[in-house]
Order: structure tokens, then sequence, then C-alpha cells
């Protein structure tokens, strides 16, 4: 067991306690929802009876991820009766189809972002087998609908997104993928592939000197990368990334700045540090350059170091969601 995993274990029962509070937390909350007339909008439980936690939708699909995940992976570290009670209240039949209803007459709520976290939630749960296989049954119609979803917007799209928040583009890809993988979904699995090779195999030069933005906790450069990697064997990969980006600027070598308590955009910087830390990790493993390899090395560990002074923050706008990155960066490899 690596040193990283050693501390995702350590910390297992304390990020599972703060999922369970998180899914079960309805207030404050952000419902994105587009009021079509005068007798909405309805509360978030009524909207979301599976996802009505966590502030938001998408922060409340990765939070039962996480929780699935920690089940999977650190079972003797957890109250696992009380971790599955939660789980069976949340993820019914009749609760995800609610869900899915709204996810068909709402073709743009969560799109990209939201939509791969609940295909990876689905996934974790395959992952998980019998000992979730009733949760994975549950949000079958979800997973439906998204995997259709995803593969019309897929199709009907222009252009990437390159931003640093939830509209990344490539982010989003990159779960779907693994997602689609796990799940056997082949057609949306060539859907990504072929997009994400139109869209950024040919990409030179990347701007990462400007990075971040102040309220990024993606990075558009090493999101891309993550992306790419999934594409390409390590030697076609390693003279990619050559291009992309010949040189690390400062920017993107070193944690990012902190910010003012209760801020939460601001707040997402912390997430930024625990992303990077995942991402550089990734990439790394898929160059066949010892030397970029082990700089990048650095740089994530620069960053986890930084990152995980998050989880000590009791500040709601960082509690709803940050578990979720940290476990990302203590276990990079996925699956």
């Amino acid at each position: 067991m690596t040193d990283r995993l050693q501390t995702l274990r350590e910390l297992a029962p304390r990020l599972a306690e703060t999922a369970l509070a998180n899914i079960a937390q309805e207030y404050p909350y952000d419902p994105g929802h587009v009021v079509r007339g005068p007798d909405g909008p309805a509360l978030p439980r009524e909207l979301h009876p599976v996802f009505y936690g966590s502030f938001d939708w998408h922060s409340a699909v990765h939070m039962h991820w996480l929780l699935v995940r920690l089940l999977r992976r650190f079972p003797d570290r957890l109250d696992v009766a009380t971790v599955r009670a939660r789980l069976d209240v949340q993820l019914t039949p009749a609760a995800v189809r609610t869900e899915c209803d709204y996810l068909r007459a709402n073709p743009g709520f969560e799109r990209p972002y939201g939509w791969a976290w609940l295909l990876i939630l689905a996934a974790e749960c395959t992952l998980a087998g019998e000992s979730a296989a009733g949760w994975r049954a549950a949000l079958e119609p979800a997973v439906a609908s998204v995997d259709e979803l995803s593969t019309a917007w897929l199709k009907s799209a222009v252009r990437p997104v390159r931003a640093g928040t939830h509209a990344n583009t490539a982010f989003a890809l990159g779960l779907l993928l693994d997602a689609a993988e796990v799940l056997d979904h082949g057609d949306l699995a060539r859907a990504v592939r072929d997009r994400a090779a139109e869209w950024f195999l040919d990409d030179r030069d990347a701007p990462a000197r400007w990075e971040p933005d102040g309220h990024d906790f993606l990075s558009p450069a090493l999101a891309e990368a993550d992306l790419v990697r999934r594409l390409l064997p390590a030697d076609r990969f390693s003279q990619w990334w050559q291009a992309f980006l010949p040189e690390l600027p400062p920017s993107l070598q070193q944690p990012t700045a902190r910010h003012s308590p209760g801020d939460g955009q601001a707040g997402h910087l912390w997430g930024l540090d625990l992303y990077r830390a995942a991402a550089f990790t990734r990439v790394a493993a898929a160059l066949d350059d010892a030397d970029r390899a082990e700089q990048l090395r650095a740089c994530a560990q620069r960053h986890l170091d930084a990152g995980l002074v998050a989880l000590d923050d009791p500040d709601y706008q960082l509690r709803h969601w940050v578990a979720t990155f940290a476990a990302l960066a203590l276990d990079p490899a996925g699956h």
C-alpha cells in the first residue's frame, strides 16, 4: 500500500462522516433549477429525492460516490451498517425514477459535470459487486438517461469548454470514458473517444501560464492532458505532452493562493490543489519520459500537501464537496 493509500485509509472514517452529513443536509441548497411558471420552484427534496443534500446536485452525487468508494476500499475502517443504511434510504428505485424524469425533462441540467459523476457513481457500484448490486439496479434508469443524453450531446456539440470549473469538457469526458468502460457502454465510450480526439489531439502550446483563474477547482491544461493520456499509448502521449506543454510554468508547479473564509468561489482553489495532485500523478504515470514524470510527481506532492489542509476548514462552502477531491488526490489510480 502506498503512502497515499495509507493516508486515505486513515482518513476514511472522517471522510465518510463528512459525506454522510452532507448528503442528508437539505439546506442551504443551490438547485440550479429553471423556473418555468408561477407554480415553481419546488423544494430541493421534491425536485431531487436522492440528491437533495450537499448544497447542490453534483456534489450530492459525488458524495454518494465517495461513500461507495470508501466502502469498497476500506470497509474495515467504516461503520458499514450506518453507511449502508443511509445509502439504502437514498438510492431507492422510486426516488431515482424521479431524478431520471427530471433529467429527461431538463436535458441541459448538470451537463456535463453532474452527468459524469452520476455514471461514475454507477460504475463504482458495479466495481463493488454484489454488495452494491441493489444500488446499481436502482440507478439504472438514470444511468440509461445520462448515457442517451451524453451521446446526443457529443453528437451535437460544436466545441469544447476549456474552463476551470464545472463546464470543463475534458474533465467530464475523462469521467464519462472511465464509467463507460466499467459499465460496458460501448457506444458512449466510442463517442467520447471520437470527440476527444477531434477536439484535443492537435492542441499545442497550452496557455497554462494563465492558470489559475480566481475560482478554478480544475486545471484546464491538466484536465485535457488527463483525458488525452486515456487515448494514447505512452510513447505517443509523451510526444503529445511535449508539444502541449513544453515547459511547466511556475503558476502550474506551485499550489494556489489561499482565500478568504466564507468565499465559496475563491474556496475552489483548495480543491484545485487536490485536483492538480491527482492529475499530475496520473499524467506522470502515463509518460515514458522519466525526468518529466519525476517533475510531475514532485508537483503532485506539493499540491497534495497544500490541498489536504482544506479538510480542516469548517466552512460548509468547502465541506460540501472537497472531501471527494481529497479522495481523488489520495487514490488517483481510480479503479
